[in-house]
């Protein structure tokens, strides 16, 4: 059961409209990282848990928190886009003033929204499901929810720079906060569930079906050896299952692949073209 409280968790409220910032927060509100896929994220991450416990709860707490923070972001962008000079879109190929203010405001907000929020990001893209990490493994999940809080935290923090309007920047002062305990938390839990599971997912895996022998190896594959000095190349593994190896030269395990040719009926280039015979049968066009 979810319950709505009307009051916002922190206040939504510029200092003036803005609806070039309005296109802009519509990433940190709709896009891959945005408030809507970290709240959808942590909510199926809880949902997909089999059991009971603090993990679950902890998942249900901050999922909660960030649809309030969709929230607070929908009701700013809104009201950056109230009173803003929407009427005068049509004078703006006539006064170039008018054309500089609103040149970067998405036309949707008038158009589509009704000068609200879209579950989309700065240059109109809707939001996807696609962007939902929710496997079942929590160390999986809980490394992916610390990655999307540093996303986040990075573009708010972005944001921050590009406005000067105290409200605004209050807003994302506050949210800016909110991510740092949240990519603490993830931190801690992936760290209390590393001590128990191990580093590598699946931590279930039979490493007796693992093949051993590559699984600590690091291969020169680009031009110049600057990553043999890295702490990955050598000495213990991460996980204290094996020894870095590092690798100058990789010579392939495998053979060249050879393909058999497809069937006629599925009409790929014909084999003779391929191999470059010039005396393959001229098949000529259908009339």
């Amino acid at each position: 059961m979810f319950y709505h409280v009307k009051e916002l968790q922190y206040e939504a409220r510029p200092e003036r409209p803005d609806p070039v910032f309005a296109r802009k927060l519509q990433e940190v509100l709709g896009g891959q990282f945005g408030e809507i896929t970290v709240a959808i994220q942590y909510l199926f991450q809880g949902w997909n848990t089999r059991g009971d416990g603090k993990y679950r709860d902890l998942l249900f707490d901050t999922g909660a928190e960030e649809l309030a923070h969709v929230e607070m972001l929908a009701t700013m962008i809104a009201r950056l886009l109230e009173g803003a000079p929407v009427a005068q879109l049509e004078e703006a190929a006539q006064n170039p003033l008018i054309a500089a203010i609103l040149g970067g405001m998405n036309p949707q907000h008038m158009i589509v929204s009704g000068l609200g929020a879209m579950p989309a990001d700065c240059v109109g893209l809707p939001w996807s499901a696609k962007y939902v990490a929710a496997s079942g493994n929590l160390l999986a999940d809980f490394r992916a929810n610390l990655t999307a809080e540093s996303q986040g935290r990075l573009q708010v923090a972005r944001l921050y720079e590009q406005t000067s309007d105290r409200g605004v920047r209050d807003m994302l002062s506050f949210l800016i906060a909110r991510d740092t305990m949240h990519q603490n938390q993830w931190a801690a839990a992936i760290a209390e569930l590393e001590a128990k599971e191990g580093l590598v997912v699946p931590s279930t895996f039979p490493r007796e079906l693992e093949k051993s022998s590559v699984a600590y190896t690091l291969y020169n594959l680009s031009r110049g050896d600057e990553s043999a000095a890295g702490r990955w190349a050598h000495g213990p593994s991460m996980d204290g299952y094996g020894q870095f190896q590092y690798v100058q030269q990789p010579v392939p395990f495998g053979s060249k692949p050879v393909l058999a040719p497809a069937p006629s009926y599925i009409y790929d280039t014909p084999p003779a073209v391929l191999h470059g015979n010039t005396n393959a049968p001229h098949v000529p066009p259908i009339a």
